[in-house]
């Protein structure tokens, strides 16, 4: 902990108020993981709840630590073990905590620059609407051998009919890149790291289940209430990721959403309409949460 006080926040926190929002916080990340926790002790796995832990790789205890955010001053907390964590500075009251957002910029510049432009960029964007979430059946085109050990509910020959049948149009790296050698050239983009901050959009479930990883990335700057919306989201958009999926999901609580006919497209479209404004109201109070560069 430096001992450099900052600028006076705008917001002092008392002892009463910051314990009550850590104890509600902490409640709340615990029911939302509660499923994963119980699972892994019996070793077990759910296909759609427990991707989110092993495709981001932030534990349950990540989620269950709160913070108020940048510019917010915990009044009477320099006793507490949070004076230890990393990003907390003395306040400008006696015995008070602030997140060190100078620090982190100066040390984390460049990352905190491109999530603020990934986050602003995709927001700005129009959403497209006309993926039909396709990208997962494009992961098993023409594979015998899958990702996911889950039969397929149409069976593989069915399945590339699908495939063939449709354009697809994936603008997303991280699901573009598991694509199989077959569909790689059927895709309309051809989505590198590189140009990800010029094809990320709001219509993408992925993009938009990203908001979560992005909201991690941005660690005390953002607050936890904030952070447990953002994992709340990608929650729920793996759900109809894997509900739209070739996948039979049924057995866990994934009744398909058959985008294979208009009905299913139809279903798809509004679901991803209602996703990708969640997700840019979470990407505007994620860019009004951070600190002035």
């Amino acid at each position: 902990m430096t001992s450099t006080a900052p600028a006076r926040p705008a917001v002092v926190l008392d002892a009463g108020d910051r314990q009550e929002r850590e104890r509600a916080h902490a409640e709340r990340a615990d029911a939302l993981t509660a499923g994963h926790r119980a699972r892994r002790a019996r070793g077990e796995r759910h296909p759609i709840e427990d991707f989110l832990f092993t495709y981001y790789s932030y534990s349950p205890a990540l989620l269950r630590r709160w913070h108020p955010g940048a510019g917010v001053e915990l009044a009477d907390a320099a006793g507490t073990p949070r004076a230890d964590w990393r990003w907390y500075e003395a306040g400008t009251t006696e015995h008070g905590l602030v997140v060190d957002a100078d620090g982190m910029r100066a040390e984390k510049g460049a990352m905190l620059d491109m999530v603020e432009r990934m986050l602003r960029r995709t927001a700005a964007r129009p959403g497209r609407f006309g993926c039909f979430g396709l990208h997962e059946w494009a992961m098993v085109y023409r594979q015998g051998v899958h990702r996911h050990p889950v039969p397929l509910r149409l069976g593989q020959a069915a399945t590339d009919e699908v495939v063939e049948a449709h354009e697809l149009r994936c603008t997303h790296i991280d699901a573009f890149r598991f694509f199989t050698a077959d569909a790689t050239p059927r895709n309309r983009f051809a989505p590198t790291r590189e140009s990800q901050p010029e094809l990320e959009q709001p219509g993408c479930l992925h993009a938009n289940m990203d908001v979560y990883k992005w909201a991690v990335k941005l660690g005390p700057l953002v607050p936890g209430e904030l952070l447990l919306d953002a994992f709340e989201l990608a929650r729920d958009i793996r759900y109809l990721d894997m509900q739209a999926s070739p996948y039979d999901m049924a057995p866990w609580g994934g009744e398909p959403v058959r985008i294979e006919s208009a009905d299913g497209k139809a279903e798809y479209v509004r679901r991803q309409r209602g996703f990708a404004e969640r997700a840019n109201a979470l990407r505007g109070r994620i860019l009004a949460a951070l600190p002035a560069a």
